[in-house]
């Protein structure tokens, strides 16, 4: 059994910053990448943020410079640290365990809200 729970999503408003967590428990073996995507209204799930276990990260053209992510490997959590938000941010973000046979796990997501 594998659990991944997000948390940390809520309303802010336009320029404002949030930071989500996630942590991977369970039968995962080794973790090889954790990850955030996010889905918006009528839009398909799309990669936000992914990094390695070496710390290698990978981010989509829109939140460069605005989101970090980083990843604690003994905890088997990722967080992802979002600034100056915009209207454009608002959906549903979920993390992504990957471990090192390929296998993914998904947490249920949680919401973020951005509007004045």
């Amino acid at each position: 059994q594998v659990q991944v729970v997000e948390s940390g999503g809520g309303l802010v408003q336009p320029g404002g910053s949030l930071r989500l967590s996630c942590a991977a428990s369970g039968s995962i073996f080794s973790i090889a990448a954790m990850g955030w995507y996010r889905q918006a209204p009528g839009k398909q799930r799309e990669l936000v943020a992914i990094i390695s276990g070496s710390g290698s990260a990978y981010y989509a053209d829109f939140v460069k410079g605005r989101f970090t992510i980083s990843r604690d490997n003994a905890k088997n959590t990722v967080s992802l640290q979002m600034n100056s938000l915009n209207p454009e941010d608002t959906a549903v973000y979920y993390c992504l365990t990957r471990n090192i046979y390929s296998n993914e796990y998904w947490g249920q997501g949680t919401q973020v809200t951005v509007s004045s």
